[in-house]
């Protein structure tokens, strides 16, 4: 059996006991950044099973892209990176 070489983990122990994998990624071609998918990026690259330059490469992201996933992450929670919800949260 052959892996494919990477720079860090393949796999992370979360906190509450759960396993998060590489293969638990968003595909790289994802064009439709639904919550949980954003969610489960943002987790990966907090616990570091990617780095942040590795997600915007793969993913196609800007950096303001991803620092905003981050602030309304931060604020409001896995409610605020929904995109049909994100004008409740923007301040006027």
């Amino acid at each position: 059996m052959y892996l494919r070489k990477v720079e860090g983990p393949r796999a992370v122990t979360l906190p509450d006991g759960r396993i998060l994998t590489r293969a638990d990624l968003p595909s790289p071609d994802t064009e439709r950044w639904v919550a949980s998918r954003k969610a489960r990026l943002l987790l990966a690259i907090t616990v570091g099973l990617v780095s942040r330059d590795y997600a915007i490469e793969t993913y196609g992201l800007s950096e303001e892209e991803l620092q905003s996933w981050e602030r309304l992450a931060r604020r409001h929670g896995p409610e605020g990176l929904r995109v049909t919800t994100i004008q409740k949260y923007r301040q006027p």
